[in-house]
Parts: C-alpha cells; sequence; structure tokens
C-alpha cells in the first residue's frame, strides 16, 4: 500500500477559502492505483468500519444519527444533511461538510493523475479546517486549548480514516 501524504491543498479545493481567511487546514492524499467516481469515494469513506464509529458517537452524543444509506445518497448528491453535516458544496470531484456548529469544515476530493488511460491512477483528498474564535472585535483569531490537546490525535485519526477508504476501493 502506498503511504499517505500530508500536502499543500491542491489548486482549487474548497478549503482555500478558510485557509486564507486564517483557519488552520490540512490536506491528507493517497494515490489509487485505479479509476474511481467522486461518489465511490465519497460512499466508501463515510461506509468504513472506522468512521461508523464516529457515526455512532455522533449518534449518541449529539444526536445526529446516519446510516449507510444516507451515505450512499449523500455521494450521489442527493441529499443536504449528513451526520451532524450540512453539504456546504458538492461538485463531481469535491465534497465540502459543515459541521452543526460551525466550527470545522470536512473536504473529500478526488481526482485522476495519469496521462496515460491504460495506467490510470485517482488521487484521493482528506482535509479540514478548523474555524479560529474571534475576539469581540472580530480581528483576533484563536484556536483554544481543546485544539491544541487534540491535534496530534486528528492527524493520526485524518491518516486513519483516508487509508480506511483506499483499503475498501481497492478490494
Amino acid at each position: 500500500m502506498p503511504s499517505i501524504k500530508q500536502g499543500e491543498l491542491p489548486k482549487g479545493a474548497f478549503l482555500e477559502k478558510y485557509k486564507q481567511q486564517g483557519a488552520k487546514t490540512d490536506c491528507y492524499f493517497i494515490d489509487l492505483p485505479k479509476p474511481i467516481s467522486q461518489a465511490e469515494y465519497i460512499a466508501a469513506f463515510y461506509t468504513t468500519k472506522l468512521f461508523k464509529v464516529e457515526r455512532i458517537i455522533l449518534a449518541l452524543l449529539a444526536r445526529r444519527p446516519s446510516s449507510d444509506n444516507e451515505a450512499k445518497s449523500l455521494s450521489r448528491g442527493e441529499v443536504a444533511h449528513f451526520a451532524a453535516w450540512t453539504v456546504e458544496a458538492q461538485t463531481q470531484d469535491q465534497l465540502l461538510l459543515c459541521d452543526f456548529l460551525g466550527k470545522t469544515r470536512s473536504w473529500l476530493m478526488s481526482t485522476s493523475i495519469s496521462a496515460d488511460m491504460n495506467d490510470c491512477t485517482t488521487r484521493l483528498y482528506f482535509g479540514s479546517a478548523v474555524i479560529p474564535k474571534r475576539d469581540s472585535t472580530g480581528s483576533d483569531a484563536k484556536f483554544g486549548v481543546l485544539f491544541n490537546a487534540l491535534s496530534g490525535f486528528h492527524h493520526l485519526y485524518s491518516k486513519a480514516l483516508l487509508k480506511a477508504a483506499y483499503t475498501r476501493l481497492v478490494q
């Protein structure tokens, strides 16, 4: 299995506007040695065993249940809400979700990176944005203690989610 890399957001990424506004963004990617549509990627990502654990937690703690069928509807662009998220933007190659509190964004993107049709490789991207707290004047952006405490976990969890989706899609 190829390694998951962390890098800059690709040109035209939906998360770019948040990065420009001072949000903390990240971008992970992995190359899959076959053609995969964005819809296939979304469905695989949100129905992995690992992500189902997150869905269970959201159902219990935030009262935001979801199902595999809803994840598949999300992948086809048929719903505006999924679990704790609202679709902020969706195209044939990108999906941007906003959490129900408006504090984070989750982003998926898939793109073909092969020049040769006989050797199609799909790059799968996953990223997040954390919107900073602003002081009363709106000028001073701050990230809370919880953000700093969880950043190492977030890095590992993001890579694990992308790996789980990759594994499902490669089978």
